[in-house]
């Protein structure tokens, strides 16, 4: 699958229980010229790898012996900063609280096991180039389901939207509902590239890592609701 184009070699490592799956998706990413540092099965095991390996992306599944991957996320993110190794969850359901918990902890997107082998190279590229793995319809299901979950949490949280322009709050409204920055260009009779500019503003002052950890605070906060537009 590799396009035989330069360019810097990009470093992997899989964390999962199940050794087909490791195996699988190991040869996948060689095939495309994608570096697997380290294959492990579990959360432990992945954080000493990215300690030992600094690969540029994890395949992080969730429910592991040992360590789960929602702790391993944590770590791994808290270690590294926010220019660091990302961190993609695999999982077998798309609406699973875990994947939700996940998402919070920092991780940028999350992939059904049953991927293609053509959209797990994808997703890997696109993660590491700094831009999150959202499929639109499904984390905003997702996120509709569990978001309000945590008693409390959404009036703590409204103050840290306080520092956004009246023109940043609209785009992190409409970016929640699922738009591209280009439909977010077209509603806002705006350019993608102010539109990629405002999304930079609202990541750096909320210290978000990426659009899904946008998404997720969106809601938690109230600024859009389940089954809604926003308020």
């Amino acid at each position: 699958m590799a396009d035989g184009v330069n360019r810097p070699t990009l470093r992997a490592v899989i964390a999962d229980d199940q050794a087909l799956v490791r195996t699988g998706f190991g040869m996948i990413l060689a095939a495309d010229g994608i570096e697997v540092t380290a294959e492990v099965a579990d959360g432990a095991e992945a954080v000493a790898a990215v300690r030992r390996t600094r690969p540029d992306v994890v395949l992080m599944d969730i429910r592991m012996p040992r360590m789960d991957g929602i702790e391993a996320t944590g770590r791994i993110l808290a270690d590294v900063g926010p220019d660091g190794t990302k961190v993609i969850i695999l999982t077998t359901y798309d609406l699973d609280h875990y994947v939700y918990a996940a998402l919070t902890a920092g991780a940028s997107g999350f992939l059904l096991k049953d991927v293609s082998p053509e959209h797990l190279v994808a997703a890997v590229r696109l993660v590491r180039s700094g831009d999150a793995l959202l499929a639109p319809a499904i984390t905003r299901r997702l996120i509709e389901r569990f978001a309000h979950r945590e008693e409390g949490r959404a009036v703590a949280l409204h103050r840290d939207l306080s520092g956004l322009t009246p023109r940043e709050v609209e785009v992190l409204r409409l970016l929640a509902t699922g738009l591209s920055n280009a439909e977010l260009a077209d509603r806002l009779f705006l350019s993608p590239t102010t539109i990629k500019t405002h999304i930079g503003r609202i990541l750096s002052k909320l210290d978000l890592r990426d659009r899904v950890q946008a998404v997720v605070l969106a809601y938690e906060t109230g600024l859009v609701s389940p089954g809604g537009e926003g308020t």
